[in-house]
């Protein structure tokens, strides 16, 4: 957990989560990070798991309010309790979410984390298999 405490403070100090917020949820749920020497950061964490490392790293709470909620009135006094409610609001398994963490992603790479690919949201069905 402390690598990717160290990675959402290299996110919030480069200033990387404005306008990508459900973005960095979506990495941080759902993809792989690795550090450039092959270290594994993470392989996709709870929304509980995050919500108590984004209070531990104090983020920036007013980045929340790119999801249409306001910080003051989402449990203003349990931190945790906010951002787990942010990480609801984000949708992070929407195409919006997907585009966010790609863009985030690229932006990573110089940096020296490697973003693994979404997990896949599509499940082949019986109508794609060939007929015989």
């Amino acid at each position: 957990m402390d690598e990717v405490r160290v990675l959402l403070e290299l996110i919030d100090e480069k200033q990387l989560a404005a306008g990508r917020l459900a973005g960095v949820f979506h990495i941080l749920i759902g993809r792989k990070i690795t550090k450039e020497d092959g270290t594994v950061v993470s392989n996709g964490i709870t929304w509980r798991e995050l919500a108590s490392v984004l209070k531990v790293v104090k983020f920036d709470k007013k980045l929340v309010e790119e999801l249409s909620e306001d910080p003051e009135e989402a449990a203003p006094r349990d931190r945790e309790k906010m951002w787990y409610l942010a990480i609801g609001l984000a949708k992070v398994g929407s195409v919006e979410a997907h585009a966010q963490a790609d863009k985030l992603a690229a932006l990573l790479k110089p940096l020296g984390y490697h973003v693994g690919p979404a997990p896949s949201t599509v499940a082949s069905s019986p109508s794609n298999a060939k007929k015989k």
